[in-house]
């Protein structure tokens, strides 16, 4: 999606993606990453996303990066704390309490940035893609992160003709062939959820499945 349909979405609070509660799916399988308390964990376009104080309340630290300021800022005011500010041309990165969140394009995100980094969680940035940016997202994760780091994702599958997204349906086949290159991939689990998310059901859907996944950086 272009810069301006996001920014504008948090500039007029049509937040509709944003989850008041923590995901089940990652309280569920994050354990099964098997990661050494502490270790940094990566967010992509991770909004205000409460998954993160999860993250954090497992003693991981948080590096994030997400396209609007505001929702950086959001993050922190309700966190209660004034995050310290650096400018990164072209990010400016806020630091406060365990967490850094880069304002800025992920595809700008630099490698060096998380060359310490233990795992990511992806839970609304593969799906808020449309297709032609999908494997350009996948080719620069695998720039970014380092050989053996996990990654947990969380998908969407849908009938495409019922609605169009963001979120978008990704279904496995196209995750193995995003990520086939440069990661193994594991289904976890797939989940038909229509009944949890109500707001689907009314856009038209018939069916809604979540699918869970790990990747692997190869070596």
């Amino acid at each position: 999606m272009e810069h301006d349909f996001w920014l504008e979405r948090w500039e007029n609070d049509e937040i509709g993606f944003h989850q008041e509660a923590i995901n089940p799916a990652l309280q569920r399988f994050w354990p099964r990453l098997d990661l050494p308390r502490g270790g940094p964990v990566f967010v992509p376009l991770c909004g205000k996303s409460h998954d993160m104080e999860w993250l954090r309340g497992q003693g991981h630290t948080i590096i994030g990066v997400e396209l609007s300021t505001r929702a950086c800022e959001q993050f922190f005011r309700a966190q209660g704390v004034d995050p310290e500010r650096d400018l990164r041309e072209p990010f400016v990165v806020y630091r406060a309490a365990g967490y850094e969140l880069w304002a800025g394009d992920f595809f700008h995100m630099p490698a060096d940035s998380l060359a310490d980094v233990a795992a990511v969680y992806d839970r609304a940035s593969l799906v808020a893609l449309p297709p032609g940016m999908r494997q350009r997202y996948a080719d620069h994760m695998a720039t970014l992160v380092p050989a053996g780091v996990q990654v947990l994702l969380v998908s969407f599958e849908y009938p495409e003709e019922e609605m169009s997204g963001p979120p978008f349906s990704v279904r496995e086949s196209e995750v193995r062939a995003l990520f086939g290159a440069g990661f193994h991939v594991e289904l976890f689990q797939r989940t038909a959820v229509l009944d949890e998310h109500p707001r689907f059901r009314a856009r038209g859907l018939s069916e809604l499945w979540e699918s869970i996944y790990r990747l692997q950086r190869k070596d």
